[in-house]
């Protein structure tokens, strides 16, 4: 019992943990990008870039800083479990990713920056009393990114650059176990990741006055999850016969690579695109390793699939203080259904996108943005999640998600 709870448990770390299109990924790292629905890789021309393509921060000149949040406020219910239709609603939170990037252009040439953002900060909550508490109650991520950069203009119009990444997390997760056919305890696990370290590398090219090309790759990462499980019950004779102790899960973040394209129609309009591809079929299995050697080593199949997002923006720039954005994108998501519970109830996602820029002086600069996210209706009839705690039921009922964000940044140039 106690080795086919760990295995659970750390499926649930790590599949919150590190998800990328789809899942707890944060995208929305500066309210102008956000509002342009994301195509920012091949614009790049303020100090978000440093997060985008920072390729781009050469086209900025002196110093540049930018600070600001995204609020996020998710909703997600579940009809079932089937063949029953009862629905049950998550119990809705806020959550507010921050970001903050700073660069200096040394000379015309040679410019650095450093950028340190939340790019992965969401979770989710249940009732306590909801029929799913032995698969999920809460989970909540933390993750806290800081990447110095450096960029160079190689040519005129071809700039290149490169990001040392270091990565650290927390994780909060919370269910209950059965003990027998009567009693049940809640199961706490709060742990944390090894700093981590990977790199980004990034270029921008213009073969024309009116046309930039962007290019992004973030290489995956290694991390290292620790965590303590401790169990709570009213009744204390059972406590003993439930986990409680440490563990350690090594996986490999999958990498990521992003084109983007920029293209000025007028001299007030310039529309934008970006295709992210990533490559989650290298997450097939979980592998778990007791920190007790009475317990043998294990893996779990996992089987996720390589995702993508396509995304398209436009500004347009209405008076010399205002600029007016909107922007749409699709976002494939990896997780199987018969692998889909209620930790992670994610599906493929329609985001649109709204927003404003103001010059309020000629340093100062504030974004406003809004973001409306869609999330396809999932019906599950396959499902390998045994949600009874004792014997076997299959998850399977129909999830649907919506969210609402709210994001703004201040930007201020000397």
């Amino acid at each position: 019992m106690r080795v086919k709870f760990f295995v659970i448990l750390l499926s649930l770390v790590l599949s919150n943990s590190v998800i990328f299109g789809g899942g707890f990924q944060v995208n929305e790292h500066g309210a102008r990008v956000t509002s342009m629905g994301g195509a920012f890789v091949g614009l790049a021309n303020d100090a978000s870039a440093l997060y985008f393509n920072p390729a781009g921060i050469t086209q900025l000149r002196g110093f540049n800083a930018m600070l600001g949040t995204t609020l996020i406020f998710p909703s997600t219910s579940f009809r079932g479990p089937s063949p029953g239709v009862d629905e049950t609603k998550m119990v809705k939170q806020m959550f507010y990713p921050s970001h903050l990037y700073l660069t200096y252009a040394i000379n015309d040439k040679l410019h650095a920056g450093v950028g340190m953002n939340n790019p992965f900060g969401l979770g989710t909550k249940w009732d306590d009393d909801y029929f799913g508490r032995f698969v999920a109650l809460e989970t909540v991520l933390r993750t806290y990114s800081f990447y110095p950069t450096v960029a160079y203009q190689v040519l005129d119009n071809l700039s290149l650059s490169a990001s040392l990444v270091y990565t650290a997390a927390t994780v909060k997760i919370r269910r209950n176990a059965a003990v027998g056919s009567l009693a049940e305890a809640e199961i706490l696990l709060e742990g944390s990741a090894k700093p981590t370290f990977g790199y980004n590398f990034g270029m921008l090219w213009k073969p024309f006055n009116a046309l930039s090309v962007g290019v992004t790759y973030r290489s995956s990462a290694d991390y290292e999850f620790e965590g303590t499980a401790t169990a709570k019950s009213e009744q204390s004779q059972v406590l003993g016969l439930l986990p409680s102790g440490d563990i350690v899960a090594k996986f490999k973040q999958p990498n990521q690579l992003v084109f983007g394209l920029a293209y000025q129609a007028t001299n007030n309009l310039t529309v934008t695109s970006d295709f992210q591809y990533i490559g989650w079929s290298s997450y097939d299995s979980l592998k778990v390793d007791f920190v007790n050697p009475a317990f043998s080593d294990l893996a779990s199949p996992k089987e996720y699939k390589n995702t993508y997002i396509i995304r398209f923006g436009a500004e347009y720039q209405y008076s010399n203080d205002l600029s007016l954005r909107c922007g749409l994108l699709y976002d494939n998501n990896p997780t199987p259904d018969e692998r889909l519970d209620p930790s992670l109830p994610d599906s493929d996602r329609l985001g649109l996108t709204l927003g404003a820029g103001y010059q309020v002086t000629q340093n100062l600069n504030v974004g406003l943005s809004y973001m409306f996210l869609r999330f396809s209706e999932r019906k599950i009839t396959d499902s390998k999640v045994n949600y009874s705690g004792t014997g076997y039921a299959p998850l399977n009922g129909v999830y649907n998600s919506t969210a609402n964000l709210f994001g703004f940044s201040f930007s201020y140039n000397f």
